[in-house]
């Protein structure tokens, strides 16, 4: 069965983008970021009571090394078919290693250095431009979906968006120029008793600043505090993880 068909059976869709949840016009960088999240709804690892979910994972896998071959999707685009005959399919490769290899498990040291970088940052300003656009002004929302983003970082953050709203390159949003100062009131108290939980909960597990298994202790805590899986981490492991373009060949993937 070929991978338009397979798509078909596990996704219900034989459109490659659809299933990833991107268009057409995705760049690479959005079809990576999009590959990772469903990919990682899907891992055995993580949906153990989805008895397809192997052959899932490994459906993503190839779907993703075709939109991510520039002749492939080209013809892809062009013909709305697959090249199964492709050496980009044709090759045996262990998928579990292929996705680890393209998105490393990221350590505390990792976090830390990107915050110093990214706080501040052009890429900062057009992310939380874009998350106020989205969500229509919502603070509470901007704030959940923010990277690198506490209840000390809100001030900064409201700051950018005045600016914006100032020039005229975003409209004021009511929720966000109108906000009662009852829902501020009740998002420091939220920030507040989170940054309680994580303090008692690091302590329970022993974990120090440097310690890498704070990295899963965050991950928990980012992953049910934020909509559709868009935790820092997440974000953080596909946008800024190690590329390879060339997997190794000659292992066979996982049944």
């Amino acid at each position: 069965m070929g991978l338009l068909e397979r798509c078909q059976e596990l996704f219900s869709s034989t459109n490659l983008y659809e299933v990833l949840g991107v268009s057409k016009e995705a760049s690479e960088a959005e079809i990576r970021r999009s590959y990772y999240k469903v990919s990682l709804k899907v891992h055995p690892d993580r949906a153990p009571e989805d008895p397809q979910a192997t052959e899932k994972f490994q459906v993503l896998g190839k779907l993703y090394t075709v939109l991510t071959d520039r002749e492939q999707r080209a013809v892809y685009d062009e013909q709305g078919v697959v090249d199964e005959e492709s050496d980009v399919l044709r090759q045996d490769r262990c998928w579990e290693d292929y996705w680890r290899l393209l998105f490393p498990k990221v350590t505390v040291q990792d976090i830390l250095e990107f915050e110093k970088k990214y706080k501040g940052s052009d890429e900062e300003r057009d992310d939380v431009i874009r998350l106020y656009v989205q969500h229509e002004g919502d603070l509470d929302e901007i704030m959940a979906s923010a990277l690198c983003c506490s209840q000390e970082d809100e001030p900064r953050l409201c700051g950018i968006i005045e600016a914006a709203i100032k020039s005229g390159e975003v409209e004021a949003f009511p929720s966000f120029t109108q906000e009662s100062d009852k829902k501020k009131r009740a998002r420091r108290k939220r920030a507040d008793r989170e940054k309680e939980e994580a303090e008692e909960m690091q302590k329970k597990m022993g974990l120090s600043d440097k310690d890498d298994s704070l990295v899963m202790m965050l991950k928990q805590r980012q992953q049910s505090r934020e909509k559709n899986f868009n935790s820092f981490l997440s974000d953080l492991e596909a946008k800024y993880s190690k590329k390879s373009s060339k997997p190794q060949k000659g292992k066979k993937g996982k049944k």
